[in-house]
């Protein structure tokens, strides 16, 4: 049986899981790194750190599956979304990556008209995506041009096999992109003076981006020849992997949280704080693209001495209501309840009497606030939700997982293996392979969750005082919205 090899490129670790046909999880490796953040604002990430990561990634997957490289038909790749890669005419970097974290580029984003821009694009104009970051390079980097733009994802792409492409779901995250007419806006392009040449084409996520070139095959350790599927990002791999289906909110608890739900319509938010991207499998994907979520929970882990199971520990034993201690998850800026590249986070109502538990719990429940900001919007769209489905690292946490049934009143749903994302872009390498027809017939093999946590009506009232108390206080460090927010073209 030929098997297929998913590679989830994080921003704290690459991640690889070797499926067989009925994509089964076999076995995974993982390699760890981490961002650095050079000044507030901003963030940079080498790209040489996916690379490396591959071959150890695939090989521990590998061995922990009992197989060989040579039983390897096909592989994909997904990863974050908004990252932008500078590269000169053979592939490579000119320097680091400007990660999804990244916010340098806000004075990059030119005067047109703000309804135009989101019906073209269905996306809110911010300095997190592609488009700035590019200008920004061509601004502040005369001497070295680079010859193309790059997504991680479409960059290891075209490191493997030779081909510069990326499908139309990471191509709608870019403020480029014309939704409607699936191409390249000529409009936007101009008005951040890229030319679309320097942009990678665009193809089907599940079609053959090519084969795994000599290069290709030496980082990865598989053999040259192997089919390499054009891929996608996590946002929508991770959905696509769990077999979310329309009807339920997709919660991706990763590094950053995405929140979101397929959708036939391509809607747009006039409120500007979802957006629609096309969707691998058809239609669309109605999104949050995230805010430091585990991120939030690695970085307060640090802070206070304790590993993830420790956080997680800590936060179940600390009371509902954090002992009136709240926090605003606006580490990298706020995306709920208004983008706001500016804002910081904060903790409010410590006293001495609180300790590291109430601090936990508080990050936990701002978390779970925040995911209700966005599902209530989603629900204003006329987007219908029955359920919610938990993906992602931090969906092991069953008191995360309760606090967000409870939030929301709805059924959470959780995964056997909750890093589906690797597994979404096994199904684009079965489908590249010939193997399945299309991603609906794949999705068609997954499993479906292994558990569903019911929401406890008792604690709504408490939860929805929360919810009150976590906007009112985004409101108030929000300061003069004048002065300050996110900027809209």
């Amino acid at each position: 049986m030929a098997l297929l090899v998913g590679i989830d490129l994080g921003t704290q670790s690459t991640k690889a899981v070797v499926c067989d046909e009925r994509l089964a999880v076999l076995g995974a490796g993982r390699v760890a790194y981490a961002p650095s953040f050079p000044r507030p604002g901003w963030a940079e990430q080498d790209p040489r750190l996916w690379l490396d990561a591959l071959a150890p990634a695939i090989e521990d997957a590998l061995a922990a599956a009992g197989r060989a490289p040579s039983d390897v038909a096909a592989l994909a790749v997904t990863g974050q979304l908004d990252g932008m890669i500078a590269v000169d005419a053979a592939g490579a970097a000119l320097g680091p990556c400007l990660p999804w974290l990244d916010r340098r580029a806000t004075a990059e984003l030119p005067a047109l008209d703000p309804d135009r821009f989101l019906t073209t694009t269905g996306q809110v104009a911010d300095a997190s995506h592609l488009a700035a970051k590019a200008r920004w390079w061509d601004r502040t980097h005369r001497v070295i041009r680079a010859a193309a733009f790059h997504q991680p994802v479409s960059f290891v792409v075209e490191q493997l096999a030779g081909e510069r492409v990326l499908d139309p779901s990471l191509a709608s995250t870019t403020m480029l992109w014309d939704l409607d007419a699936g191409i390249w806006s000529p409009e936007l392009c101009a008005a951040f003076e890229l030319e679309p040449a320097r942009l990678p084409s665009v193809a089907p996520a599940a079609s053959a981006a090519g084969a795994l070139t000599a290069r290709g095959a030496a980082l990865t350790g598989l053999p040259a020849g192997v089919v390499v599927a054009v891929g996608t990002g996590d946002d929508f791999a991770a959905p696509l992997g769990a077999g979310v289906g329309p009807g339920e909110l997709a919660c991706v608890l990763g590094t950053a949280e995405v929140v979101g739900a397929r959708a036939v319509a391509a809607v747009r938010d006039r409120g500007r704080l979802v957006e629609t991207h096309a969707y691998p499998a058809g239609g669309f994907f109605v999104e949050n693209p995230g805010w430091l979520a585990g991120g939030a929970l690695a970085w307060l882990g640090a802070l206070v001495h304790l590993d993830a199971a420790a956080v997680d520990a800590a936060a179940a034993s600390a009371p509902p209501g954090a002992g009136g201690v709240a926090f605003l998850p606006a580490l990298g800026g706020a995306m709920t309840p208004a983008w706001d590249p500016d804002a910081r986070g904060a903790f409010v109502g410590l006293t001495p009497a609180h300790g590291a538990p109430h601090l936990c719990r508080a990050v936990y429940e701002a978390c779970a606030y925040a995911m209700r900001d966005v599902a209530e919007r989603i629900a204003a769209l006329g987007i219908p939700m029955t359920s919610l489905r938990l993906l992602g690292g931090g969906a092991r946490s069953r008191t995360w997982a309760a606090i967000r049934a409870d939030t929301l009143g709805l059924p959470a749903a959780l995964p056997a293996d909750v890093d589906t994302a690797p597994v979404g872009a096994a199904m684009c390498a079965a489908v590249a392979a010939g193997i399945h027809a299309d991603l609906r017939a794949a999705a068609a093999a997954l499993p479906g969750p292994a558990e569903t946590i019911v929401p406890d009506p008792a604690q709504r009232a408490l939860h929805d005082a929360g919810h009150a108390r976590y906007r009112a206080l985004a409101a108030l460090l929000a300061g003069d919205p004048g002065s300050r927010g996110t900027r809209h073209v």
